[in-house]
């Protein structure tokens, strides 16, 4: 298996550039009154996601700093699901759209929770 280089070469990483660009274009056709709250929210908690495995990636040598900025990726991928709910309870998405983030987010957790719990294998 080849080492990889960059967090772009991450599939959580992909997956969750992925997510935070569905959530962007979904978020589109929230109503204007929604702009500077959970538009916000969601766009914000969605793209921190990636933003923090790009920072975890760049602190592996420091196996309690990477594990650090992994549990932040969980946060923020578990707050995304909140704001999802309520963009769901509010009527700005269906039920198809919700369960296909939903599964995509809890995969990302589950490769994040991997990776939290087995620090050494991403280390330097």
């Amino acid at each position: 298996m080849p080492k990889i280089k960059t967090h772009q070469e991450l599939r959580v990483y992909q997956l969750s550039f992925e997510v935070g660009m569905m959530i962007f274009e979904l978020s589109k056709s929230f109503p204007k009154n929604e702009n500077y709250s959970l538009t916000d929210q969601v766009r914000r908690s969605s793209r921190s996601v990636s933003g923090n495995i790009a920072e975890a990636f760049r602190k592996r040598m420091y196996p309690k700093s990477f594990v650090h900025k992994i549990n932040d990726c969980e946060g923020e991928a578990a707050e995304t699901q909140v704001w999802l709910d309520y963009a769901l309870a509010c009527g700005y998405i269906d039920q198809n759209i919700h369960v296909e983030l939903q599964q995509k987010i809890e995969r990302m957790i589950s490769m994040l929770v991997t990776m939290r719990l087995k620090p050494e294998d991403w280390a330097l």
